[in-house]
């Protein structure tokens, strides 16, 4: 965020300016301020008021914004205040839409004779190229011809075999180095030649080079990843010359080139700094990001949380953000963790614990000596879980551990002991153990460590816990609960059918249970060595006591980044990885947002046959029933070592206490316990191979970039010259008849119900990221442009497109309409009784300018953020959603799109109030609008009701009035 400078006199805090003891900085000491509420304040909450003073410009900023904070134990709940982080950070799928409206922008502006090169970010902004992957192959051999409609590809009848190694584990032979794939296993045959090429425009791409175990020799990175990388610049080139473009047309812009890491391990391992330096004065380090994994850095002392892509638009135009000043939540960490528990079942019982205390909201901040058996990787995947329970952030303060990470990592001793000083001095450095130290919370919740014992989270929402030791016992209660949040209700007589099905000449069969996906996956665990390497040790384990894997079970590796591929290669764990076909496949968000490569024909056969709950287990956040795959019905979430134990096992029924994961050639059963590696192994290997050389080698990925991203090309212009052809980038229609004047709000009249929706819509439902189906509007919009289903590619990659994102919205084939009474993406067009897709329907209501409203229950809005959640009901005619209730971030984007956000009153819905959802409604809007004043609504019936808007700032309503955030900024330059 752009300073006040800190060296004029008007500044209003300039007295509290101090330098660091060898002068060289200087900073804003609120310990100047001499207030002794200041010492009681929540670490947390002291970052927000050291911004608030850096940044007080007596608009965006105020004295009385200062006052609130340091009142915080009065106003919290209460009052509103700015923040103004000290960084933005942009992944490729919201970042995208962003810059594209941001480049609109400029058009608008140079349309009404203003200089269009004034549109800039102010605030510092990285924008991560990969974020997303689609697995068009799996295995080294590359068997699987990119098919992104589905169904086999060309020779997938002839997978490979995991049954035998096809190479031994020794030294012997020297073929490192040669041919990309060397030192890979071998298939059943060779792929042909149409799939094994790459296509002819693709250049070599430039990787970090990689040593053998066995041979201790330079190879190059699997073929799988690296055929999955030129697949994705290619289909992607027009998205990457954009990228490049904002690169030199903006100012203030990072970007991160292609084949690095996905957005929150790049932010956690390489755009992290704790600490800022600029024009000589050192502050701390923030960030707001366009993406719900942002909080994992509150885990290394840095305050962020994800926003919309229309906030962190505001906030890189030099907006600060605007919130509620949090309540917080102290977590207490009691207690000893049991040496066999991972990270991730620690995560998971926080998050277990968190979610019962109802928090959504509010700043969660940890303290007590428990913290302090936490390493920084253990923190930030805590703090990774935030979506899960609603909190705003995790935040774990500064102390040893902290330093002791960065050590390691890429800070040198000089940034080290700066960093410890300055946050001594304006006391954001923790000691856990001195209780003396800890704050005032607004309660405190106490957790001991030594409660946690393994779990998994399923089979289709992430707060359904079972522990592993009544996974079998649940599982088979779900096939007997009725159809619900767990339940499948299969009868009796057909829960124990098994289904034969061929595969590479050999009978298998398929159960309820049965493990068809198996993914060890970016988002939640990657950032954390030791759960890894768990991980990793099992499978060395497994593959030496003779385990495999069933070859169609689809399984893959998706690191974060390549830091750890780095570590899991110079562990020795990742060729036994392989081994159990566990490849990597590149790097980003694959499964976890649908993008699974098909299952084979014989097994989707098997599954449609016998009606079977086949599993899906991944080590990521997200599970939704059908996200992974529409013939998989139930999926959970797992740490990476229990990804593998289910792989092995091929069942989710299975009692690991009990029952043997498999039986090796010789006969001899082998249970889980005989290869789990102890915590003392783990923590040895994490010890040996997490080094800074890791570290070190990320940077260079990152400043080299590679041959095809620094070989593109991109226009050298002011504007972006739009290519009209192009269904990738398209400029947007938010600015078209944008007036310098702003227009008071119209009150919304005669309006049709555009969907009537129950409880738990999700931002998948609203706006799906995976593939583009076939007989969808977006796929008709994409077949009028003469291109084919294999070019499809996905909704997140064609986010810079508005025709096709309008058309995605509310395209989920899991979205319940109360209209049509089945899952899918349709609606009741009312005037005609027609039911048509969604986007046909506001096309034709656009048309006779009606305006639209959609109906929901509880919960509107739930799940990741994506700023088209709001963009496309806003392109499709939406004025309002009337519901129980909202997730906060999604009705702020609302908001931030001119779209009301209304809620029922208390104890009253749509049932309650018995609308059809058939009628027209007219809302009201008076000459003047407050924050949560109550509007009133009539219909066609002749029923009126009450409902509350909310809008809970002056802001919002500011913004609403100009017809969104966008048009406000953009006539800020006006």
């Amino acid at each position: 965020m752009a300073l006040t400078s800190p060296a004029k006199a008007e500044h209003s805090y300039s007295h509290l300016i101090d330098t660091l003891e060898d002068g060289r900085f200087k900073f804003f000491n609120p310990q100047k301020l001499n207030d002794p509420r200041y010492d009681q304040l929540p670490l947390s909450i002291r970052v927000l008021l050291e911004a608030a003073i850096r940044n007080c410009d007596g608009f965006y900023t105020k004295e009385e914004d200062i006052q609130n904070i340091l009142d915080w134990q009065q106003q919290q709940n209460k009052a509103e205040v700015p923040f103004s982080p000290a960084r933005v950070l942009l992944q490729d799928f919201t970042g995208i839409p962003a810059m594209v409206d941001l480049a609109a922008m400029r058009d608008a502006v140079a349309k009404h004779g203003m200089d269009p090169s004034l549109v800039n970010p102010k605030c510092p902004t990285d924008l991560i190229v990969d974020h997303s992957l689609q697995i068009d192959y799996s295995k080294c051999a590359i068997q699987n011809a990119p098919n992104p409609g589905g169904g086999d590809g060309p020779n997938q009848s002839q997978a490979p075999s995991r049954s035998t190694p096809s190479r031994p584990l020794s030294r012997g032979g020297s073929h490192c180095g040669g041919q990309r794939g060397s030192c890979s296993k071998a298939t059943c045959s060779d792929p042909p030649a149409s799939t094994a090429q790459a296509p002819a425009s693709v250049q070599q791409i430039e990787n970090t080079p990689l040593l053998c175990p066995f041979h201790l020799k330079p190879v190059s990175e699997p073929e799988t990843a690296l055929k999955n990388q030129e697949m994705e610049l290619v289909r992607n080139k027009e998205r990457l010359q954009f990228f490049k473009w904002c690169s030199k047309a903006f100012k203030n812009v990072n970007v991160v080139p292609p084949d690095v890491g996905a957005v929150h391990q790049v932010n956690l391992e390489y755009l992290s700094r704790v600490i800022q330096v600029s024009d000589g004065f050192i502050y701390p380090d923030s960030v707001v990001g366009t993406d719900s994994h942002t909080t994992m850095i509150n885990g290394l002392g840095i305050l962020g949380w994800g926003v919309g892509g229309i906030e962190s638009e505001a906030v890189m135009l030099g907006q600060p953000v605007s919130l509620t000043l949090p309540q917080v939540v102290g977590c207490k960490l009691v207690g000893s963790i049991n040496p066999l528990t991972t990270s991730i079942d620690v995560v998971l019982g926080i998050t277990k614990h968190l979610r019962q205390a109802g928090i959504a909201g509010k700043f969660v901040e940890f303290f007590g000596p428990g913290v302090c058996q936490l390493s920084a990787p253990d923190r930030t995947t805590i703090a990774n879980m935030c979506p899960e329970y609603n909190a705003t952030v995790s935040f774990f303060p500064v102390d040893q551990v902290t330093l002791k990470h960065f050590k390691k990592t890429n800070f040198t001793q000089e940034k080290l002991e700066l960093l410890e000083s300055y946050m001594k001095a304006v006391k954001l450095f923790r000691s856990y153990e001195d209780p003396s130290e800890d704050p005032q919370y607004s309660e405190v919740i106490e957790i001991n460590l030594s409660s946690m014992v393994p779990y998994v989270s399923g089979p289709k929402r992430p707060q359904d816990r079972v522990a592993v030791s009544s996974m079998k016992e649940d599982f088979q209660s779900c096939l007997d609960e009725k159809v619900g949040f767990k339940g499948f209700h299969i009868s009796k007589e057909k829960q124990d059918i098994r289904v034969p099905f061929l595969h590479c000449g050999q009978e298998y069969q398929l159960v309820h249970g049965s493990v068809v996906i198996a993914a060890v996956i970016s988002c939640t665990n990657n950032c954390n060595p030791s759960v890894m390497l768990t991980a990793g040790l099992l499978a060395k384990k497994a593959v030496e006591a003779g385990l495999v894997v069933k070859p169609y079970i689809r399984t893959s590796l998706a690191p974060g980044s390549g830091m750890v591929t780095h570590y899991l290669n110079t562990s020795g764990v990742l060729p036994y990885f392989s081994q159990l076909g566990f490849e990597v496949i590149g790097y980003g968000c694959a499964t976890c947002v649908g993008n699974t490569a098909p299952l084979r024909e014989a097994v989707v056969d098997a599954i449609k046959q016998g009606d079977l709950v086949a599993c899906g287990v991944l080590s990521g956040n997200r599970h939704f029933e059908g996200r992974l795959c529409d013939c998989v019905r139930a999926n959970y979430l797992a740490s990476p070592p229990l990804v593998v134990a289910y792989a092995l096992a091929g069942t989710v029924g299975i009692d690991f206490e009990k029952e043997p994961l498999g039986v090796t050639s010789e006969g001899k059963e082998v249970y889980l316990c005989d290869i789990w590696p102890s915590r003392e192994e783990v923590q040895q290997t994490e010890e040996d191979t997490v080094i800074s050389s890791i570290f070190k080698d990320l940077r260079g990925r990152m400043e080299k970039g590679n041959t095809f991203w620094n070989n593109v090309d991109c226009p050298d212009s002011v504007v972006f010259p739009w290519d009209h052809k192009s269904t990738y980038i398209r400029s947007p229609s938010f600015f078209s008849k944008l007036s310098k004047e702003v227009t008071a709000p119209q009150s919304i009249e005669n309006a049709h119900v555009l969907l009537f929706l129950g409880d738990k819509v999700t931002t998948d439902h609203i706006s799906p990221a995976g593939s583009i189906a076939r007989v969808s509007a977006a796929a008709k919009y994409l077949q009028s442009k003469r291109l084919t289903p294999r070019e499809f590619n996905s909704y997140g990659a064609r986010r810079g497109n508005d025709a096709v994102m309008t058309r995605g919205t509310f395209a989920s084939i899991k979205l319940q309409n109360r209209f049509i009474g089945k899952p899918g993406p349709k609606t009741l067009h009312i005037p005609s009784g027609q039911t048509l897709d969604v986007f046909e329907a506001a096309e034709r209501y656009q048309r006779d300018s009606i305006p639209l409203i959609i109906l929901a229950g509880k919960d509107y809005g739930s799940g990741n953020s994506r700023d088209w959640v709001a963009k496309g009901p806003y392109l499709l005619g939406v004025r309002a959603v009337i519901a129980e209730s909202f997730e906060k971030l999604h009705k702020n984007q609302l908001v931030g799109m001119g779209i009301m956000p209304l809620q029922f009153l208390p104890d009253q819905n749509a049932d309650s109030l018995e609308l059809s959802g058939k009628e027209r409604f007219t809302i009201t809007l008076p000459d003047s609008l407050s924050p949560r004043q109550q509007l009133a609504v009539k219909t066609s019936q002749g029923k009126s009701f009450f409902v509350t808007a909310l809008f809970d700032t002056d802001m919002d309503i500011i913004f609403f009035r100009h017809g969104g955030h966008l048009r406000y900024v953009a006539r800020t330059f006006l």
